[in-house]
């Protein structure tokens, strides 16, 4: 069964449960600035999770792109990827954990296949200092669906120190596997927050493989949520049922259902191989680098490493590229530009001198265009910025090996044991990093070149010189991209309202190509990325200002109706038409009649009058890109 397959049969499950089928929202999250990508199926849902009104109703179904950068380097071996397709169902306020353990389970065994006798189930154990209980309901519940098939599924304490025995099934776990929230623990989630427990679904490969071994090594159980690689989180449901009080925890009135299966997990599962590069989806692209290489895959351990590597990030390339993330030195470019440079690294090892990368991106977008039909429409344009990259990076590489013949590396080196000249000689490792970070030139590289000189970096120096880059860069990143729209604090939805009336107000002063590119709001300002290819003029800033403070002094108010995207875009609404939207959507009105304002879709939070909103402010405009430029505003 292909990943094409499984994701038919997985929305069309759902249909048939009364779902209304959305699609995938961008890998560049429209409304939420406390983060770079979308790395879940549920972060698009957050807003109808804490009660908004979704315009679909309330039985949500998709399956949507997702992107982990914090997975970059652990891509190699034969489970981590940074881009994947989570399928996801939702109960906003509907049915609760019976239908979703009913229907989850008759679609892995029935419409997959799957063998229940290899699925094993995680809950959560409880917290007696909040006073929430273990989630018995749910065993109770899972227990039910594995005796329907002849299965006694026993629950389990405390696997992970007393290890399975013969018929566990269902395993109790704490907070760290199996609570869910938006910001961690029952422990540390802030008053109001909502959250809840989860229970996971596992697919076992057995223990025939010996991948159990790997915990044994360690001297610890292997159980399905160990790393050893035996079991393999297939699925996860959370049961979104609580919120945090002054004293603890309370029952939310109206419970959610929050669903998350990983597309290619389940591919793995159903045709029963630990390898997710050897599924359906990988296929066309082993094929195009085995060809541009001339190595088989699986041949050689180190160059199966570089064949995954080069998969997962040259896919993942593909879709940021195409939502937008075009290869830059900031924000979401720089995680393209890393995903590329490091898969032209990679396909260096296997012998590939020469650029390849527009070859490789035709394959991906040929693989997901009958889906992801904006991947064709925009292919010239990812192709393009694909072989610029590599072109561009192909030239950087011979600038860093100019480089570091000019470092004089020998009046670096530190040898311990002056009396034996065979020992080879360690560099300072900060020196190496700085070769890396300017030049891009890869640690794999200069170590090869040292050794030609007789000398080496020490590998776990140079990661500590890079840990200490990473700390800095996120210290950078939260300062940045604190607050934000997840939290729909005053603040926050004031500018956002705000950012209506400036698009709007940009349209009259410098035309109706201008169109929204991106935004990041905090509750302290407004940065706002919009299509125009030359710098504002002074006057033109100063006429975007008069026009929308005219429009707050005005007190216009701010009306919501929901409509077809073709009757939206009938009315004139303005929206991001190149990304996809479910058949309804919201379009918000400023102003009405002769004083309309502005009109466009959006699903983030408003103020219901203008009024009051403060004096708006230009603070700065500047490129962002090529073609895009950049407003940084506050209401002050």
């Amino acid at each position: 069964m292909t990943a094409n397959q499984i994701r038919a049969k997985y929305l069309e499950f759902f249909k048939k449960q009364g779902h209304a089928i959305v699609p995938s929202a961008s890998l560049l999250p429209e409304n939420d600035p406390s983060t770079l990508f979308t790395g879940s199926g549920m972060q698009p849902m957050v807003p109808y999770l804490l009660g908004e009104k979704h315009p679909e109703g309330v039985r949500i179904a998709d399956s949507q792109k997702c992107f982990r950068a914090m997975d970059i380097d652990d891509v190699g071996d034969n489970r981590h990827t940074t881009f994947f397709e989570m399928l996801g169902n939702w109960s906003l306020g509907d049915y609760f954990k019976k239908e979703q353990i009913n229907w989850v389970f008759e679609f892995l065994t029935k419409e997959l296949g799957l063998d229940p006798g290899r699925i094993y189930v995680s809950v959560y154990q409880g917290n007696e200092k909040y006073n929430i209980p273990k989630d018995d309901e749910a065993v109770n519940m899972w227990q039910e669906k594995f005796k329907g098939v002849g299965i006694e599924a026993k629950a389990k304490e405390n696997v992970a120190e007393f290890g399975m025995e013969e018929g566990d099934r269902i395993f109790y776990y704490n907070e760290k596997e199996n609570w869910w929230s938006r910001v961690g623990t029952p422990e540390n989630m802030p008053e109001g927050e909502p959250g809840g427990p989860d229970s996971e679904m596992f697919w076992d490969f057995g223990a025939h493989l010996g991948l159990h071994e790997k915990s044994q090594w360690r001297g610890r159980k292997c159980h399905p949520a160990c790393d050893c690689g035996r079991f393999l989180e297939i699925g996860n449901n959370v049961f979104m049922q609580y919120k945090k009080i002054k004293d603890g925890f309370m029952e939310l009135a109206n419970k959610n259902i929050d669903f998350g299966g990983g597309l290619e997990r389940l591919a793995v599962a159903v045709n029963d191989n630990p390898d997710i590069f050897l599924g359906d989806v990988f296929a066309s692209l082993r094929e195009g680098i085995e060809k541009v290489s001339g190595k088989k895959y699986g041949e050689d351990e180190g160059e199966t490493k570089a064949f995954r590597v080069i998969m997962d990030h040259l896919r993942g390339a593909v879709f940021l590229i195409g939502d937008g993330a075009l290869p830059s030195n900031k924000d979401q470019g720089y995680f393209t530009r890393r995903l590329i440079r490091r898969a032209v690294r990679f396909a260096y090892d296997l012998g590939v001198d020469y650029n390849f990368t527009n070859d490789i991106a035709r394959i991906v977008i040929d693989e997901y265009a009958d889906y992801y039909t904006d991947l064709r429409e925009k292919q010239l344009m990812i192709i393009e910025e694909m072989k610029k990259e590599e072109e561009k990076f192909r030239k950087t590489l011979k600038l860093g090996l100019k480089e570091f013949e000019k470092i004089n590396w020998e009046s670096m080196g530190e040898v311990d044991d002056m009396e034996t000249p065979s020992i080879m000689c360690e560099v300072d490792a900060s020196h190496a990093f700085n070769l890396f970070q300017t030049y891009g030139f890869p640690l794999e590289m200069i170590q090869e070149e040292l050794e030609k000189k007789g000398m080496y970096v020490d590998k776990e120096k140079f990661n500590k010189e890079m840990q200490k880059h990473q700390d800095l860069s996120r210290t950078a990143s939260a300062g940045k991209f604190k607050g934000g729209l997840v939290d729909s604090s005053e603040e926050t939805t004031k500018l956002h309202t705000v950012a209506h009336l400036m698009l709007a107000a940009l349209r009259k002063v410098l035309g109706e190509d201008v169109h929204q590119r991106g935004s990041n709001i905090t509750a302290k300002r407004l940065r706002f990325d919009f299509s125009y290819g030359e710098k504002m003029t002074d006057e033109q800033k100063q006429e975007v200002e008069r026009l929308v403070n005219g429009a707050i002094q005005r007190g216009l108010l701010v009306n919501c109706e929901e409509m077809t995207v073709d009757e939206a875009r009938t009315a004139g609404a303005e929206g991001m038409f190149d990304a996809k939207y479910g058949e309804k959507v919201k379009v918000y009105s400023i102003g009405e009649g002769d004083d309309l304002f502005s009109k466009e879709i959006c699903g983030g939070p408003h103020v219901e009058s203008i009024a009051g909103l403060g004096i708006f402010k230009i603070q700065k405009e500047q490129s962002s890109s090529a073609g895009v430029r950049r407003i940084k505003a506050v209401l002050e």
